[in-house]
Order: C-alpha cells, then sequence, then structure tokens
C-alpha cells in the first residue's frame, strides 16, 4: 500500500483514507491516433477538513470575499511514499454538501501538457505580437530582394506564388516566341523595342512568406513555453524549411483601412519605468496595475496641421481607433479603460500624403502613490513614406492551439513535460526508441485478462482539410481521389469505421512551366492561388518549402505595370525539401504523388512513409492485439516508467497503450500492443575504412532500401539506434541483395560518417 501526498501551491492536502486515486496515462492511443497533447486527468474527492477548508477557503459560502477562484487551475504536485511522482494542476470543480454542511470537495488533476490549451485559450496567430519585429516595407524592392533571397538563410521570403489580384495576368507561363497580347503573365523576359513590357509577373501579386520555425518561436515568446530542440531545431531541415505564406485575405495586399500608408510606430527606445516598461522600439507594457489612475498616448504634431487614424493594439488584438484631425500642439488618446496587467500594446498609423510629422509620441502611466510617472517618449518622429506590410495584420486567420496541432498531427509529434519544465517534442518514433523494458511478469493479476481487437475501424485517411486552389481542383476531377491524400488499410477487406487525420491547411498543387513556343523544359515552378473559377481565393494557411534556383531561364519581374526587369535567381515554391532526389526525399504530401517539378516519384518519403507508417502498419498487422492486464507495480517500476518503455510478458515485449494507476494500492489496468515495429534497417558488409572483418550499420527504417539513403541520414551502430559509429570512412563491397547494398555490382560503396552518426560524403566507385 503506497502513501499518497497531494500538494496544491505547496499546501498538503487532506485525503479520505478510503479514497482511491487513479490517473490514466497515454501519449499515443491505437483507438484515437489523431489525438495529441494528451497526458491524464483524474477527478476525484477530498475531504471538508479544517485543513481542505483552510486551502480552499470555504468555497461553499459565497459571501466571503476574497475567496478560492475556481476558475482558475492552480499548481499540484503528487508524491508517492515522499518520492515525487506527477506535476500539474488542479481544478476544483464543486463542493458537496450533508445536511447543509461541507462534506468533500469534487476536484480534478490535469496532467503538464493539458496546460497548452489552458496557456494559449482561444488566442490566434495574430495575436503572437513579437512576429511585428520582422514587419517590413511592401514595395517592388522589397519583393523583388525576397524573391531573390536565400530561403536557407532568411527568415522571410518571396515564393513565386501569384495571388490572382490582377485577374488573368496572374496566370504565370512562358513563350519565348512572344505569342500573347500584353498585359499578360508572359514570364519570357523581352528587352527588344516596340514593346510595352507589360508582361510577366506583377509585384503586386506577390506576397511575403515567413518561416514557421519564427511562429514557433514566437508562441514561447508570448507564452513563457521553451520546446524541446529535438523536433524543433535548424539542424531538422524537413521542419525548419517549411514556410506559411503571409495571406489572410484573398488577392491583393491591403491593410484593410483605405490609407496610403500603414505603419507601426517604432520610434521609442527600450527602457524600464516603475510600473511599466517599453519592451522594444515598438511595444509598450504594463507590468503593475496597483493604484494606477491612467494610461495616455499623445501625439504632438508642433505646428504642423495632420491627418491620421491612430489604432492601438493589446496583445495583438484593436482595442481602440481614433481618427485625429490635427490643427497642431498634443493630441490626446485615453487608454485608460484598456489597463491590463503584463499586457502588450502597439500603434499603428494610417495616413495619406503628405505623411504626418511629430515633436514626439508619448506614452504616460500615471499612479496615485509618490513619484513621477512612467513617461516613454519617441523625440522627433516622421511617420514613413512607405506601406508596412505588419506581419500580424497578414498571418492567416487560425488559432494557435490549431496551428500548433496542424504542425504535430503533421509530423506525427509527441509532446510531454519533463522535470524542468521543458515541453519535448519529439516524433513517435524517436519518443519509442528511446524507451526503455520492463519486465513485469511477476507482478500481473493471472486471474484476469483480455485479449482483444487491436484496430476499431478498417481504414485511416490523411489529409489536408483544404485543397481548393485551382491545379488541385483539376488533380480530384482527373484522378477521382484528393491531391496529396494517403488511404491506408493494409490492402486489405477489413471491417469497422474510416478515421481521418486530417491538416488545418490548405495544399497547393504547384505547376512546373514548360516553354509553349517549343515545349522546352525550364527551371521555373509556380503556384496560383484561384478558386476552379479562376477567382482569387482565400483558403486555410498555406504551407510549403521554397527552393532558390540561380542560373535560371532569365523571368521578366513587373516593377509597375509598364516596366520590367529581368532576373534569374528566383525562390519557387515546392511540395518536396529539394528539386532533387537524390540531394533529399522529404515531401509534405501523405501520398507518394508524381512530383511536380522532377515529373518522377522519387520523393518517396512522404508524411504517412516517415511519420506514420511504423506506428499504422503495426496496428494494421493481423498479429497485432489489444492485450488488457492488471499488475500490481511495484514503487521502482511506477516512479520510473515512461509512455515510451517497453512492458514485458512472459517473454513477449508490448507497447504501453495506456495504463490506468490506482496510486494508493499500485494496481494497474494496462493496455498493451504488441511491439511488431522494425524501427531500424541494415546496410551489410560494411567494413571499418576498408580493414577488419565486415559487419553492419543501422538506420531507421522509414527510409527504406539501402538505396535511399542520401547525404545527412544518420547512422548507428545497432539495431536499436542507440549509438553512433565511429567517425570516419567506410566500404561496402560484394552484396548482391538489393535490399541491403548501395552500389551495383563491380562497384563498391564509400560512405563518409561524421559526428553523431551523420552521413557527410556518399558515392561509388568503378572497380575493374
Amino acid at each position: 500500500m503506497q502513501n499518497i501526498e497531494l500538494y496544491i501551491e505547496g499546501q498538503r492536502i487532506d485525503l479520505f483514507q478510503d479514497e482511491s486515486v487513479s490517473l490514466t496515462q497515454t501519449i499515443k492511443n491505437a483507438k484515437d491516433v489523431a489525438k495529441i497533447f494528451t497526458s491524464f486527468t483524474q477527478t476525484f474527492n477530498v475531504p471538508a477538513s479544517k485543513t481542505n477548508n483552510k486551502i480552499f477557503k470555504h468555497y461553499y459560502n459565497f459571501d466571503i470575499d476574497g475567496g478560492f477562484d475556481a476558475r482558475i487551475k492552480k499548481n499540484a504536485t503528487i508524491e508517492l511514499n515522499t518520492y515525487p511522482f506527477e506535476k500539474g494542476k488542479i481544478k476544483l470543480e464543486g463542493v458537496k454538501l450533508k445536511e447543509n454542511i461541507a462534506y468533500s470537495y469534487n476536484i480534478t488533476f490535469f496532467g503538464n501538457t493539458v496546460d497548452l490549451k489552458d496557456l494559449i485559450g482561444e488566442d490566434k496567430l495574430n495575436q503572437l505580437v513579437s512576429l511585428n519585429t520582422l514587419s517590413l516595407d511592401y514595395d517592388s524592392n522589397e519583393i523583388k530582394s525576397r524573391l531573390q533571397a536565400d530561403p536557407t538563410t532568411n527568415n522571410i521570403i518571396t515564393p513565386l506564388i501569384t495571388s490572382g489580384a490582377s485577374g488573368t495576368t496572374s496566370r504565370l507561363y512562358y513563350d519565348s516566341g512572344g505569342h500573347d497580347t500584353e498585359p499578360s503573365g508572359n514570364l519570357w523576359f523581352h528587352s527588344g523595342g516596340g514593346n510595352p513590357h507589360q508582361h510577366g509577373v506583377l509585384w503586386s501579386d506577390l506576397k511575403f512568406a515567413l518561416r514557421v520555425d519564427e511562429v514557433i518561436e514566437a508562441i514561447e515568446t508570448q507564452y513563457n513555453i521553451t520546446f524541446s530542440n529535438d523536433f524543433f531545431t535548424s539542424t531538422n531541415l524537413p521542419y525548419y524549411g517549411l514556410f506559411m505564406w503571409l495571406h489572410r485575405k484573398k488577392g491583393a495586399v491591403e491593410s484593410g483601412s483605405g490609407s496610403q500608408y500603414v505603419n507601426t510606430v517604432n520610434g521609442w527606445s527600450a527602457a524600464t519605468g516603475n510600473k511599466s516598461e517599453m519592451v522594444n522600439s515598438t511595444t509598450f507594457k504594463i507590468t503593475n496595475t496597483d493604484d494606477i489612475t491612467s494610461l495616455l498616448l499623445n501625439f504632438d504634431t508642433g505646428i504642423l496641421s495632420s491627418n491620421f487614424i491612430v489604432i492601438v493594439k493589446r496583445d495583438g488584438e484593436i482595442v481602440l481607433t481614433n481618427t485625429i484631425n490635427s490643427t497642431g500642439g498634443n493630441n490626446l488618446v485615453n487608454l485608460t479603460p484598456y489597463i491590463n496587467l503584463n499586457s502588450e500594446y502597439t500603434v499603428t498609423l494610417n495616413y495619406d500624403t503628405p505623411t504626418p510629422i511629430f515633436s514626439g509620441i508619448t506614452w504616460t502611466y500615471l499612479y496615485s502613490t509618490s513619484g513621477s510617472p512612467d513617461s516613454f517618449n519617441t523625440g522627433f518622429y516622421s511617420a514613413p513614406a512607405a506601406f508596412e506590410f505588419n506581419i500580424t495584420s497578414q498571418v492567416p486567420d487560425i488559432k494557435i492551439i490549431d496551428f500548433l496541432t496542424g504542425i504535430f498531427k503533421m509530423f506525427n509529434l509527441v509532446a510531454y513535460l519533463d522535470s524542468a519544465g521543458v515541453v519535448v517534442v519529439k516524433t513517435l518514433d524517436d519518443f519509442y526508441i528511446e524507451g526503455t523494458n520492463y519486465d513485469i511478469s511477476s507482478y500481473l493479476d493471472v486471474n484476469t485478462s483480455n485479449v482483444n481487437v487491436a484496430l476499431p475501424y478498417r481504414e485511416i485517411v490523411f489529409g489536408y482539410k483544404d485543397t481548393k486552389t485551382l491545379l488541385a481542383s483539376i488533380h480530384s476531377q482527373l484522378f477521382s481521389y484528393t491531391w496529396a491524400k494517403e488511404t491506408y488499410n493494409g490492402n486489405e477487406n477489413l471491417d469497422g469505421g474510416i478515421y481521418k487525420v486530417e491538416l488545418p491547411f490548405a495544399h497547393f498543387k504547384f505547376e512546373k512551366i514548360f516553354d509553349a513556343d517549343n515545349g522546352d523544359d525550364t527551371k521555373i515552378q509556380w503556384g496560383y492561388c484561384v478558386d476552379d473559377n479562376s477567382e482569387a481565393y482565400i483558403g486555410m494557411p498555406f504551407l510549403f518549402y521554397v527552393s532558390r534556383v540561380t542560373n535560371g531561364d532569365p523571368i521578366s519581374f513587373r516593377s509597375s505595370k509598364t516596366t520590367h526587369d529581368s532576373i534569374s535567381s528566383y525562390n519557387v515554391p515546392s511540395n518536396s525539401l529539394a528539386l532533387d532526389s537524390t540531394v533529399s526525399k522529404e515531401n509534405i504530401n501523405f501520398k507518394n504523388e508524381r512530383n511536380e517539378y522532377s515529373g518522377d516519384n522519387d520523393f518517396t518519403l512522404t508524411l504517412f512513409q516517415k511519420y506514420y507508417s511504423n506506428y499504422i502498419k503495426s496496428i494494421f498487422n493481423s498479429k497485432n492485439r489489444l492485450t488488457k492486464v492488471t499488475a500490481y507495480l511495484p514503487l521502482k517500476i511506477l516512479l520510473n516508467y515512461t509512455l515510451a518503455d517497453r512492458f514485458d510478458v512472459n517473454g513477449r515485449r508490448y507497447k504501453i497503450n495506456s495504463i490506468n494507476t490506482n496510486l494508493k494500492t499500485g494496481k494497474s489496468e494496462i493496455e498493451l500492443l504488441n511491439d511488431l515495429t522494425d524501427y531500424s534497417n541494415s546496410i551489410d558488409n560494411v567494413q571499418f575504412q576498408g580493414q577488419g572483418n565486415p559487419g553492419s550499420l543501422y538506420y531507421k527504417s522509414f527510409i527504406g532500401e539501402v538505396g535511399n539513403l542520401v547525404v545527412g541520414d544518420i547512422m548507428y551502430n545497432d539495431k536499436d539506434l542507440k549509438t553512433f559509429p565511429y567517425p570516419t570512412n567506410y566500404t561496402q563491397t560484394g552484396i548482391t541483395n538489393d535490399v541491403t547494398r548501395y552500389c551495383e555490382s563491380s562497384y563498391v560503396m564509400n560512405m563518409v560518417i561524421g559526428s553523431n552518426g551523420v552521413k557527410t560524403s556518399l558515392s561509388c566507385t568503378f572497380v575493374p
């Protein structure tokens, strides 16, 4: 029998002697494979004792001022025999009365990872105010510069995707014979005389794209979250190479105000006051609300007349819009009703020419206690004659939690909180690879167990919710299935329902352009954001990769409706990480589609193949069973096991599907799945520096046959993928098996492995 101790905000709670405190834990459930951010919750009762009444402040008595706020979860810890078992949150659900006297409190314990939803709530991407530090001018020069910028080193680029803002001229093509009626979207650059140059891609048809990693970092900043770098890291190129199109409304980029210019005021310097601070050049933050009397924002236009619109945002949401027609002097805006502790405020100005000039723009935060008010002044400030592409005004309209959920579903990620408070994020395969094994055979209750069907559905469908852009729609009409959608049923006619894993994103089908005059191939690929009626389309958030083409076919970039320039390097959008499958086979289709750029099916590492296939194929395996057992686990297992571990039962190894543990008795009701997954493949007959006896090296099984290996893949010494080989040169000869050999016969494979098992070179050398 275990001794359970429950602490809320560091205060120990009294428990009923006979109360059963049970927790159910699961990280990935075969019954609900798309569910994420799951740890556990459990509701139980605690007595209305003197101690608990003090902690919960006699919650049943609503006449008490300053009572316990049951709307807010409190930090909590569970200990077993004085050893820490689990951290999380406690929520008070209610009080049970007997004969009008408090008898017990009903509380729910939440695992910490679930707290992500509570922390982020209903907030949307446009509330990630730190993204505005990336804001930039929206004009032909900036669009052109970002169209040619290197996407590996720039977090904002311009992809060759037209918005449909220019109608039919948004439809790009390439005709070196010049068989077009201008204006047109013909990308062929013509420099001869007599041509009005009204063909090519018009700069205002293009929009910027933001690296997805910048959004993840902004979430960390906004909510004081730290994600681990197991997956969210710049070295993980399938993630780090992902961009999101900054496309909030269909068609052209607009501020929505009708003004010629829109800009965020950025003239302040970072500074700290008594109760507030300037976080950076744009952002004012309230750090204390005690004894506050008012919050004012003053625009001093000096002796000049100015007309402008002030928009104040609090935590990314507009709280005030004020039109000012100034004849000079001070123009005061009262923001007192919008004071909120720890909120951040930014100021945007909308205006036409002439642009306003200020002697100073000043935040003033006044309070009744002694001392001067907090005051932050820009000094002389001239509003720029430019249209600012404000990131939070242009990001897609989606909740942050839905965006995160989409990323997690895309790469089949799991999340849990470690002891340091870091949200550990890993792919499901990597999570399971790092587990260990516990033999629980001697702890089983042999009187009861069940062996059930592991698979509750006949097929699983993987796809994107939005595939309604023109080319993706045409694909569905021509081939009678949705672009990039994968359906898996194990090639069997099974019983059960259909389970859907859908990403809350839109998915382009791109087009590789050929010369309409002679049929020659070009290096140009583009995206077209219109619907199947060729009307500009908004859709859900678009995510894609970007590759920079250098020394490509010169294209006509229109910096105005009547002028154009020739550029031969440009960023083309793609659903594959690289444009060449020998460089990378990664792509963000679920189905292995014919690659738009290369025209082949060699980009085999789809989202399904790399991130889902091991788990899904194992639960569809006809040998798999969902085994339910009862065990009385000892403290040495209860305090140390993780959901990545395996339980061995009578010589068989199982994954943990779910486990419900009575913390007092140690009795656990466990759902187990047969561990049928091979997480590694081998490359055989490999020699260390061409010497010694040949052996085997191993790599992750989603890669498939040895012939699919490319530079950048990671090699291991053991099939459990725990240790790395010594960094040096390795060779392979004499293999006739197509699955485990890299080179054809008469060739020697030469492979150089660097630190941490990363392959830095891979080639075949002919041996006469």
